[in-house]
């Protein structure tokens, strides 16, 4: 509670000490007043984005209840103001301010759309914040601050996006998205997407997309949204790249890097990272009391550590044969391995005593990799430039090994001899897809047709120890292979309408699945076809007062990783084993969503979900007597519904002071079986994280963050726990968008957090607390390099296979 009190107060102290801390650094400043030029009405709220010589955002702010704006601490240069609303034109002013000498522009008048006056220069600026018919996005390159942040610190500020105290990122909530990069997939965002974004430049991405309600041409698997992120395209030939250094305490160190350089028609970049992970000593502690004829008491404590390192490297080409032929093509491979030792000690005991006792050592290792490869032809027409058909390709693969050597000692009534488990799990990827797009006047059309074929395959082996000649020996009872075969046919068709102020998308997509898995050892097999048939639909309506509607509604498809199909019994506790299902089916899923936005002095978002589901695949734990264990497993036996609303809320207090907040509250009603009893579970989870930053003039950024996390469901029998985190960090720009050194404090307060897990059955309730270093320290060095002035040209469609 003391380290709660203390995170308040210092927020606040921060909140009161960064004004003060303000350099009188004052030069020149730009001031006016804004007026509607029929009602000769002060206008407030009005965007005015202030731009240098070079039209780069400087600063950016918007206009009093009087109309009043003022820029101060102004160099002596050549500068535009651009003026922008809702409902009115947009007007551009050139002030030349080179003499040292202040400027007041005295009265500027805006007019609505159908009167524009004469010798106004019209650009197309953009806000900052745009809702649009199925998607939000927040401009980067309207914020002068993403010239000295990551993608990653910029998220904070993007709506419905959250990050918490361990920089995860939540996407209305939960962690159940798709990271796409210009609407496609990439193997480094699966792989590891923190680190990669943590070192990539916000000055190199045009936007970033949050799609809440996915349309029909997104595969249809269930998905919380996606989040799509918009490299720039508008520049020369040339070339630029950046670093990234870094070291984590505790952890390791990192590096990111990446280069593109653009001559005549042909384009290509290349980019790297790399980390090494080393993590401290912590502690788990698991206890199970079961009732009955002959109730038991578990009690399990042990300690662990591991030791990791990752990395990817990969590459992007474009040929631009002429203007209505263009192809592209990407790889990249992917790799990492980790190694770890566990010590665990375990007694049961009953009411005559101890029944059964051990302590086990487990050495692991755990190594992977995958590459990731597509090519893309887009063919133009000259009739028609808004048309487009698009050919593409793309092959996908990774394989995971586990490898665990379990040895017991200290045995009591415990006769599972010594034994190693390993698996290994492949899985590749093919897909095929054409689309085609075209528009007239205000409708816009979208089709086309893909083939996705899986090939999932697992090899799980059980050697245990044979006491008489001491070599180990597979047992065929817990051994097998297993092969998954997927091929999904897919079409889909999508019409928009966009009116005056409003607009509205609709789609279906059909998609037939085919799903074969054979278990070689056990000599059997399983085969599953089905047809579905997804609707979506999502309409917004803007008003002139800065505000806006926006509902959509689509359903989706949950279909079972192999994780969750794969059989392979984990025991490498034990008293607990884990398998997967095959069995399992695939759950439709409905989502309804409303939302309400506005734009004054604050950016203000609001949105409600609903979302239903039956015969959700859910874990199921079962005790049993006879063994004294648990074993838990998946099954389509959850009917849920949940209801939520998110509110996102940006506040300029001063220009160089901001607020930021992204709040979530989850309801759920849980309902199933387990084991021929129903278990209900009603749940309301809670997510709430708050930011604010400080620009000094002398470059330097300050910035805090506070985290709150409320408990989650874990499926129908239990729920984790939450926790409050914090996290402090400042950067400073050594070169001005070129070095920019920075520092930071991960919940400086609290070095150990608890990860707890509560699972109740009908004869039993267990806890499972496992420790996690909570606190850490972050430095890093960041540099942009070159001049490039257009990226790489890119097909505008091709493969988005978002459904895992």
């Amino acid at each position: 509670m003391k380290s709660k009190k203390l995170i308040i107060y210092l927020l606040f102290i921060i909140a009161g000490l960064l004004p003060l801390a303000m350099r009188a650094q004052d030069k020149l400043q730009l001031s006016g007043k804004v007026i509607d030029s029929a009602t000769q009405k002060p206008l407030d709220y009005i965007t005015v984005n202030l731009k240098n010589d070079k039209q780069t955002p400087v600063k950016v702010q918007v206009t009093k209840n009087n109309g009043a704006f003022v820029f101060t601490g102004l160099s002596p240069l050549k500068y535009s103001i651009v003026f922008s609303a809702v409902g009115y034109q947009q007007k551009t002013i050139l002030v030349d301010i080179t003499n040292n000498s202040s400027a007041n522009l005295g009265t500027v008048l805006l007019s609505d759309h159908n009167k524009q006056l004469k010798g106004v220069v019209i650009t197309a600026d953009k806000p900052i914040i745009k809702q649009e018919i199925d998607r939000i996005s927040y401009d980067l390159q309207a914020d002068p601050e993403s010239k000295v942040s990551s993608v990653l610190e910029m998220l904070r500020k993007v709506p419905f996006i959250s990050l918490d105290a361990n920089d995860n990122i939540l996407l209305n909530g939960n962690n159940s998205y798709k990271i796409l990069i210009n609407g496609k997939p990439s193997g480094m965002m699966e792989r590891d997407p923190i680190n990669i974004l943590r070192s990539m430049p916000a000055s190199t991405i045009q936007r970033i997309e949050v799609i809440t309600t996915p349309p029909a041409k997104y595969d249809a698997e269930g998905l919380a949204g996606i989040i799509n992120i918009i490299t720039n395209k508008k520049i020369d030939n040339g070339y630029n790249g950046t670093v990234n250094v870094n070291d984590r305490y505790p952890g390791g160190p990192g590096i990111g890097s990446s280069f593109t350089v653009k001559e005549g028609k042909l384009g290509i970049s290349a980019f790297g990272n790399g980390s090494i992970y080393s993590s401290p000593s912590t502690s788990t502690l698991t206890t199970r009391t079961t009732t009955g004829t002959t109730p038991t008491d578990l009690v399990q404590q042990g300690r662990g550590t591991n030791k990791g390192r990752s990395g990817s490297i990969g590459t992007e080409l474009s040929y631009e044969i002429d203007s209505l032929n263009l192809i592209s093509g990407q790889f990249s491979v992917n790799g990492s391995k980790s190694n770890g030792n566990s010590y665990q000690s375990s007694l049961v005991t009953g009411q005559a005593g101890v029944i059964q006792g051990y302590d086990i050592n487990n050495a692991s290792n755990r190594h992977g990799g995958g590459l990731d490869a597509s090519a893309n032809y887009q063919l133009g027409f000259k009739d028609d430039k808004s048309k487009l058909l698009t050919f593409s390709y793309r092959y996908y693969e990774y394989d995971n090994i586990n490898e665990n050597d379990l040895a017991t000692t200290n045995r009591v009534n415990f006769i599972t001899p010594d034994y190693n488990q390993d698996r290994h799990a492949t899985s590749s990827e093919q897909t095929v897809q054409v689309d085609y797009v075209k528009s007239f006047k205000k409708w816009s059309i979208e089709a086309g047709a893909k083939g996705i074929f899986r090939d999932n395959q697992s090899n799980f082996e059980y050697d245990s120890l044979n006491t008489v000649t001491n070599q180990f020996a597979r047992d065929d009872a817990f051994s097998d292979k297993f092969t998954n075969t997927q091929k999904i046919y897919a079409a889909y068709n999508t019409w928009q309408y966009r009116g005056k102020g409003w607009g509205i998308k609709a789609g279906l997509r059909a998609e037939q699945t085919f799903t074969d898995a054979d278990f070689i050892a056990a000599a059997s097999n399983l085969h599953q076809h089905y047809l579905n048939i997804f609707p979506s639909v999502a309409a917004n309506w803007d008003f002139k007062d800065n505000s806006g509607i926006n509902f959509g509604f689509s359903q989706r498809v949950k279909r079972p990783s192999i994780d969750r199909l794969d059989p392979f019994p984990d025991k490498s506790n034990p008293d607990f084993i884990t398998s997967g299902n095959p069995n399992l089916q695939r759950v439709v899923i409905n989502g309804i969503q409303f939302g309400y936005h506005f734009t004054k002095k604050a950016s203000v978002n609001i949105g409600v979900t609903y979302n239903f589901a039956k015969a959700l695949d859910l874990p199921v734990a079962v005790y049993n007597q006879a063994t004294n264990v648990t074993s838990t497993t998946y099954q389509n036996s959850g009917n849920v519904s949940g209801i939520g609303a998110n509110i996102n809320i940006n506040y300029p207090i001063t220009r160089q002071w901001n607020f930021s907040l992204n709040s979530n509250t989850m309801y759920f009603w849980l309902s199933g079986p387990v084991n021929g009893v129903i278990q209900n579970n009603d749940f309301i989870t809670l997510n709430i994280s708050t930011s604010t930053g400080y620009s000094f003039n002398n470059g330097w950024r300050a910035n805090a963050n506070l985290d709150i996390n409320g408990r989650n469901p874990t499926g129908l029998q239990g729920s984790s726990n939450g926790f409050i985190g914090s996290s402090f960090s400042a950067n400073k720009q050594i070169i001005k968008n070129k070095l920019v050194f920075s520092l930071a404090a991960r919940n400086p307060f609290m070095q150990y957090r608890t990860n707890t897990l509560i699972t109740n059955g009908s004869n039993f309730a267990q806890t499972n607390i496992n420790q996690v270093y909570f606190r850490s320290f972050t430095a890093s060095l960041n540099y942009n390099f070159g001049k490039l002035k257009e990226a790489l040209k890119k097909t505008k469609r091709g493969i988005n296979n978002d459904d895992k």
